[in-house]
């Protein structure tokens, strides 16, 4: 895992291109990826391949080497693949990274994630369920034409041993390389005194295009409150993140609509089988 090692790069900023250059660019990209599309033509759609170009600043060919990548990641991973019924019996995890039934005021997808609930399973198990939602937030960004995903983490109660420096520093490798362009904001709630020099570490590897969308918010702070109620409806936000929703999440209400997903990626054989009629 020699990627771990590796820091950031600093990308050179272009403009933003208009519609019909961001299409020209799609179509080049897909020249440079030839017959791979044949191979993954679910995987590289237009808005896959925009999603790279944004994250990529445009460069036709910076992207098809990232797609390519991706694509022999997804060779091996096979992250398509991945459903519920892989996760059943541990809600305890569920409930420690989900993604909510509600938006965001901008119709943006919204994934949680609560590093206070100590993890009772592996690390192979903790990727496969990072990747198994992000599979999700990617379908749900497909067709967008900006980020698309608000990540939250809740840190009230976090410590050195919830989140591992290797293990953060993997999920951050899966998500810039083979997840980029999706996160629009990430919200950073309530981090203890002790976070700011594992965060110092952190962010050595964070592309500076995803740096800039971080932001840290408190419960005690005005400012952080109206950054939260000018993003959220407060009426549906967890009380965790400064909202007025106490309750907790309904894990069998939660698996039936994760079901539901599966089915529309297409994930799991037996997945069908598994979708309430109603």
């Amino acid at each position: 895992m020699s990627y771990l090692f590796r820091t950031r790069s600093d990308p050179t900023l272009q403009k933003p291109a208009s519609s019909e250059e961001q299409q020209r660019k799609v179509d080049d990209v897909r020249e440079l990826l030839g017959d791979l599309q044949k191979e993954k033509p679910s995987f590289l759609s237009d808005g896959t391949i925009r999603r790279f170009l944004r994250a990529k600043n445009w460069s036709t060919e910076q992207a098809a080497k990232a797609l390519k990548g991706a694509v022999k990641w997804r060779r091996q991973y096979k992250p398509e693949e991945i459903c519920w019924e892989d996760f059943a019996g541990i809600e305890h995890e569920v409930r420690r990274a989900y993604i909510p039934d509600y938006l965001d005021k901008n119709g943006r997808t919204v994934f949680v994630v609560m590093t206070s609930i100590k993890s009772l399973t592996s690390t192979k198990e903790r990727m496969k369920q990072l990747v198994y939602n992000l599979e999700n937030m990617a379908m749900n960004s497909d067709g967008t034409q900006e980020e698309n995903v608000i990540w939250m983490c809740n840190f009230r109660g976090w410590t050195l041993s919830s989140t591992p420096l290797w293990e953060t520093r993997e999920s951050l490798h899966i998500i810039q390389n083979y997840y980029p362009g999706l996160i629009g904001a990430a919200i950073l709630s309530n981090p203890p005194k002790i976070f700011e020099s594992f965060w110092k570490i952190v962010k050595r590897f964070i592309e500076p295009t995803l740096e800039e969308k971080v932001k840290f918010v408190y419960s005690n702070n005005s400012d952080s409150q109206r950054i939260m109620s000018d993003m959220f409806d407060m009426d549906k936000l967890e009380s965790a993140f400064g909202g007025r929703n106490t309750a907790s999440l309904d894990i069998s209400k939660y698996a039936e609509r994760m079901r539901r997903r599966d089915q529309l990626r297409g994930a799991c054989k037996h997945a069908n089988s598994n979708i309430s009629s109603s």
